[in-house]
């Protein structure tokens, strides 16, 4: 597949990462040299220097004969455009824009991306999808990482292994034995800083980062027998007022059970704007760090804190403070992954990556065939597929231990018919059937194979 990225940065140049290493034909625009030179020289892709909506650049790009453009540069304005030129004037097939504004993204205006208007395939909104990653942090408090699959029947859970868990040094094989009824299976562990697939002889020791796959059912107790509490979050205080901060506070307004939330802003317009938006939230003019304020937010008796602004140092500094304060859960939005390795030492218990978060999404989208969802771990160092087995895959008619699944790939879910099940050595793969596996990013490519996702989309 020919695909061209415009803008090299964050998001762009892990799409390309991820693209280039399954041998697409991947070349990078951006109108910073500085960063086209990074994408080239770290890796496999061709790089072109210049405004991406610009019809000459996108000629130089090898638009002619491309598969897919992917817009995702600073500028909402610029992907727009972009994804126009490369319609109207190259005959792209699949386009991808990125948009920040929720102006372009109200729903009355969904007919202005209509082929014969602004021919714009798939939307992604870092905003929604942030604030959709916040809403499974806080229904999954004491995991460090969260995402749903098989329709919301699935849920995979980052976990930390603390002294105290029950289940410390215990086999993966021996787990499966003692919670029998369990739909849970750990499909990753990071130890050490290195994430890797177990096998079933492997122990889980102290320290450790476990993902695991379970049933949305057994959410609850998968944690428990982890060590870990699962409390009911009912008031919530977020610092930050910005397009993440009011899109998180207009979902938790919108949510099932009633939550309470209050927004600090230190902004006074941006404080303007989220106050007149939102209805039930109450909104504070003044500095998430400032302890007297978030002792009027009520952080004391407050079940979690987001600290979601647009500044990586100020949303670890609000985290601690609101910890500090007797907040028993901080979630905080970090952009930056070298920050990440802070969190433990700091006491933060959960962040938010708008960059995985996006560049999962699009990956989504990408994948496209039968793969219903994607989703990128660390900084890329692994997927977890959730895809319809087709006829033509070499899966259809197996079992499961007949498959022959690289080193670095577990299944972590699978359903049949109507019901998520978890799977055994000796469970069939049928056509139609729905799986879910967790794969290191050197297996994607054979996981690909196995789907057929390749030949059902190309």
């Amino acid at each position: 597949m020919k695909v061209i990225i415009c803008g090299a940065g964050q998001v762009g140049w892990q799409i390309a990462r991820h693209l280039s290493g399954e041998l697409n034909d991947v070349t990078v625009v951006d109108n910073n040299p500085d960063l086209v030179r990074r994408a080239t020289e770290t890796l496999d892709v061709q790089g072109i220097s210049g405004f991406a909506s610009y019809p000459d650049v996108l000629d130089r790009a090898g638009a002619g004969d491309a598969d897919m453009i992917i817009a995702a540069t600073h500028s909402d304005e610029v992907n727009m455009v972009t994804c126009q030129v490369a319609h109207s004037v190259f005959g792209i097939q699949r386009k991808i824009a990125r948009l920040r504004s929720q102006s372009y993204l109200t729903a009355i205006y969904s007919d202005l991306y209509r082929r014969d208007h602004l021919p714009i395939d798939v939307v992604i909104s870092p905003e929604r999808e942030v604030a959709a990653a916040a809403m499974r942090r806080l229904s999954a408090p004491a995991a460090f990482d969260t995402e749903l699959f098989m329709e919301g029947d699935a849920q995979l859970l980052g976990i930390s292994v603390d002294e105290d868990c029950p289940v410390v040094n215990t086999p993966l094989r021996q787990l499966t034995d003692l919670f029998s009824t369990l739909r849970t299976i750990v499909v990753g562990i990071r130890r050490e800083g290195t994430l890797f697939a177990p096998e079933p002889g492997d122990q889980i020791f102290t320290g450790d980062e476990c993902y695991v796959f379970t049933h949305v059912d057994d959410v609850e107790r998968t944690m428990e027998v982890f060590g870990k509490k699962h409390g009911k979050q009912d008031r919530v205080v977020i610092v930050g007022g910005g397009n993440v901060g009011l899109e998180v506070a207009s979902t938790l307004e919108q949510h099932k059970t009633r939550i309470r939330a209050k927004v600090i802003e230190r902004d006074r317009k941006c404080a303007e704007v989220a106050a007149e938006a939102l209805e039930r939230t109450i909104v504070l003019n003044g500095d998430g760090l400032d302890a007297s304020l978030l002792a009027e937010a009520g952080i004391a008796r407050a079940d979690a804190m987001l600290a979601v602004t647009d500044d990586d140092k100020t949303n670890l500094l609000a985290a601690v403070r609101a910890k500090s304060e007797g907040c028993p859960l901080a979630i905080a939005l970090i952009n930056d992954p070298t920050l990440v390795p802070l969190m433990t030492p700091l006491g933060i218990d959960a962040y938010i990556n708008p960059r995985a978060t996006t560049v999962s999404s699009i990956l989504r989208h990408i994948r496209h065939g039968r793969v219903r969802q994607v989703y990128s771990i660390g900084d890329a160092e692994a997927e977890v597929i959730e895809a319809e087995v087709l006829s033509t895959s070499p899966m259809a008619g197996q079992k499961l231990r007949d498959i022959d699944f690289p080193e670095g790939v577990l299944v972590g879910a699978l359903r049949k018919g109507d019901k998520v099940v978890r799977p055994s050595g000796g469970m069939r793969i049928d056509e139609g059937d729905t799986i879910a596996l967790f794969a290191m990013a050197k297996d994607v490519p054979e996981v690909e194979r196995l789907m057929q996702v390749s030949i059902d989309f190309f």
